[in-house]
């Protein structure tokens, strides 16, 4: 039966349980349906032309033989196969691939490929988070053919493109605008009319990254035309409304007048579920939640590890799904050791192994036929807790930190590592001697890149450097190497970047001082603070060499 079919022939109760059941599985429960998955996965991927590349001739007869055998892997290990879509070379053939970003500035794209157990496996649990984000608890919840979707997320070849195509032969739902529609418009016309279709019909469900869909929400401001809901701009908009919406908008414009403030989203639509992919959407859950009235569901899906993890209806931490990858988790202090030498093997735990409050990187192993081993996806996660007595729950639960520290995620949008910032410096012919970079936030709870640059002393002696003036200058080079750097702009009208320009000698003061090279990319909050420390000291030259 599809989804649909099961809603209407068999009692709520009954799909909770198909759907949602893992979430009453004990640790015991949980590790055996992950080691019995993982042993189908070992079985087709070391017997594929890929595994046997990979194992170099190592047969591990055991899950644990694996992971001490065979060591953990970046997308590299796989480019020269999968970047050429070798079918031939995968354990089992792809129904489609999934595209995102690899590196920005260094290599353009990565792709994965899905087969059609991944695609199952993606849709089923797509069912679970809808499940989990209209209902009150166990068993409750409100899904009905015909709803409708405001739909904010990228199409394929994006892994969120994939919603649309694993719905649409499971139950009858409308997507805002359609989807066939949507794929050759861009991202503002999408917005206007999703939103003049929604003032037809209503919008029941709103999917989309959480930087995205804050920008999208905002735009709703534009149909009360200001503040207090006045002004003309949205007279034109009356007129495609239908009745029922009709009222609702003058009611709502009329209460926004009285109260002096602008019109929101809640004021017009009363969704059943608003649901959240990406990063970063801690920074605008809040905000959500008070524009539409009704907090944000957190799902997490990637690339390389499909639809993976998914919060309950108390929105307080995501639980994996158990059958979607096999997970290992890198301890943060095992983490630094093989960040600070490539060469180090960091030693992994298990889901039952993992321990409340510490923070981890996650490792996958993509099970049902999947090309991924012992894949480091490049996230940090904490662990909220091995239990949790208000979802009723005994397996760990988590809450997504942020990319790894070599990599600064801004929105959801870009991958800047120190490769890509190099790569800027040098292309855009500024003096620089030396720099570094730290993701921060600011005021609003917004992320930006924050870099520190020193000038060579001789191009500053010269003529005098702005932080403005460098700001702009990097900001040029950064857009021309990065496309989803652009599209922060673009699509987010959000600066990303903050400069700020140290004195000459202050790195080589840190570096004697300490013994140590500040990490280029995201140092700690201490190696920052004694940083701008020592450019205060007298050490630092008398003749300014900033501006």
């Amino acid at each position: 039966m599809t989804f649909e079919e099961k809603i209407k022939a068999l009692e709520p109760q009954e799909v909770w349980e198909e759907y949602c059941g893992f979430l009453d599985l004990d640790m015991e429960s949980y590790m055996q349906i992950q080691n019995r998955l993982m042993l189908e996965q070992l079985s087709l991927w070391e017997a594929s032309p890929l595994g046997r590349q990979m194992l170099s001739g190592r047969k591990p007869a055991s899950i644990r033989d694996f992971r001490e055998q065979f060591p953990l892997t970046s997308y590299g290990d796989y480019a020269d196969i999968l970047l050429m879509k070798r079918d031939d070379m995968l354990p089992e053939e792809p129904v489609v691939w999934i595209e995102t970003t690899w590196e920005g500035g260094t290599h353009p794209v990565k792709v994965a490929p899905y087969t059609k157990g991944m695609v199952e496996i993606y849709t089923r649990n797509l069912f679970a988070a809808l499940i989990l984000s209209t209902g009150t608890g166990r068993g409750n919840f409100n899904v009905e053919q015909g709803d409708t979707i405001l739909y904010g997320l990228a199409p394929l070849p994006y892994a969120t493109g994939l919603i649309p195509v694993a719905v649409q032969d499971e139950m009858r739902l409308e997507f805002l605008p359609p989807v066939r529609e949507a794929v050759n418009m861009s991202f503002g016309e999408r917005n206007k009319k999703g939103f003049k279709m929604g003032l037809s019909k209503g919008i029941d469900y709103f999917f989309g990254m959480g930087s995205v869909a804050y920008f999208v929400s905002l735009s709703i401001a534009a149909i009360g035309g200001g503040q207090g809901g006045s002004g003309g701009g949205g007279i034109k908009k009356l007129l495609h409304c239908s009745p029922s919406m009709l009222a609702r908008l003058l009611a709502a414009k009329s209460r926004c007048r009285k109260e002096n403030r602008d019109l929101k989203p809640k004021d017009l639509f009363k969704l059943k579920s608003f649901i959240c992919a990406g990063t970063d959407n801690g920074c605008y859950k809040d905000d959500l939640e008070d524009l539409w009235g009704v907090r944000p569901l957190e799902l997490f899906m990637g690339t390389e590890p499909s639809c993976m993890g998914v919060e309950t209806w108390n929105r307080n931490g995501m639980y994996f799904f158990p059958d979607t990858c096999f997970y290992e988790f890198i301890p943060e202090a095992e983490m630094y050791k093989s960040l600070d030498n490539p060469d180090y093997q960091p030693k992994t735990c298990l889901m039952d192994e993992v321990v409340a409050g510490e923070k981890y990187e996650l490792v996958i192993s993509v099970l049902k036929g999947g090309a991924f081993m012992r894949y480091r996806v490049g996230d940090t996660y904490r662990c909220m807790g091995l239990s949790n007595k208000e979802d009723q729950t005994c397996i760990p639960r988590f809450q997504y930190i942020d990319r790894i520290p070599t990599v600064i995620d801004i929105a959801g949008f870009t991958r800047i590592t120190e490769n890509s910032i190099r790569s800027v410096v040098e292309l855009s012919g500024l003096q620089v001697q030396e720099w570094m970079a730290v993701k921060e936030y600011n005021e609003n709870n917004r992320p930006y890149m924050h870099m520190f640059v020193e000038m060579e002393e001789d191009s500053l002696a010269s003529h005098a450097v702005s932080r403005e003036i460098l700001k702009e200058h990097l900001g040029v080079y950064f857009k021309y190497v990065d496309q989803d750097y652009t599209d922060l702009k673009r699509i987010l009208g959000m600066d990303p970047l903050a400069v700020t320009i140290l004195r000459c000698g202050t790195f080589a003061e840190y570096e004697r001082r300490t013994g140590n090279r500040i990490r280029r990319i995201n140092p700690s909050s201490l190696e920052v603070g004694e940083l701008l420390r020592l450019q205060q000291e007298s050490y630092a030259p008398k003749r300014r060499c900033y501006a």
